[in-house]
């Protein structure tokens, strides 16, 4: 099960400014490919599970992940996940063609098939939305400031996964109170949104 804060930032202006505030606390920075793929027949969705290929920093690596039951209550996302690596050509070559997904031996991919019953017609791919995200170790938390460009526009956000989300939380809205910058507690997933067609 993964916990995370979601905090949602007005506009550029706030996201930069908690960069400017967080620089010394600069870890790296990921340039993220995110690409979503369903049964053919809409097994996973039907289901509430997502599978996504992630590719990292122009195809460095490339992790797959199973996601399902996501819900985000006052700014607080708790879904069930489950991931591996894949090779990045593999990845690639199943974004061409969905259908070699169901080719590929991984746990996540099995589960999917049998689990979630993704028949013989197999995947399908949804497509997806690219992210830069930029993390910090701070006050003893790991943050994601996430610039995330859909085609219909760009999203702020910070991210925080933690096992005391709420003590964390507090630690966030303080920093972000302290410097006057504006937030929002996340409604939403990154897919949801992606899904919807529109920012919240």
């Amino acid at each position: 099960m993964e916990v995370e804060v979601k905090l949602r930032l007005p506009n550029a202006e706030a996201y930069s400014d908690v960069a400017s505030i967080l620089s010394d606390f600069h870890v790296k920075t990921h340039l993220q490919e995110n690409l979503f793929f369903d049964g053919a027949s809409g097994e996973l969705s039907s289901k509430r599970a997502v599978l996504r290929l992630r590719f990292y920093n122009n195809d460095a690596r490339c992790v797959v992940s199973l996601k399902g039951k996501a819900v985000i209550v006052n700014g607080v996302s708790t879904v069930e996940e489950d991931e591996e690596d894949l090779d990045p050509g593999v990845g690639r070559a199943c974004v061409a063609d969905p259908r070699k997904l169901g080719e590929v031996d991984l746990r996540v991919l099995r589960r999917a098939k049998e689990e979630f019953g993704v028949g013989n017609s197999g995947f399908v791919c949804l497509g997806g939305f690219g992210n830069v995200r930029n993390v910090y170790e701070w006050n003893g938390l790991t943050l994601e400031l996430d610039e995330t460009s859909f085609k219909f526009g760009t999203l702020y956000e910070i991210e925080c996964e933690s096992t005391e989300p709420e003590a964390a939380k507090k630690l966030l809205e303080e920093l972000l109170n302290e410097h006057e910058i504006s937030y929002s507690y996340s409604e939403k997933s990154k897919f949801a949104i992606f899904r919807s067609g529109e920012l919240p």
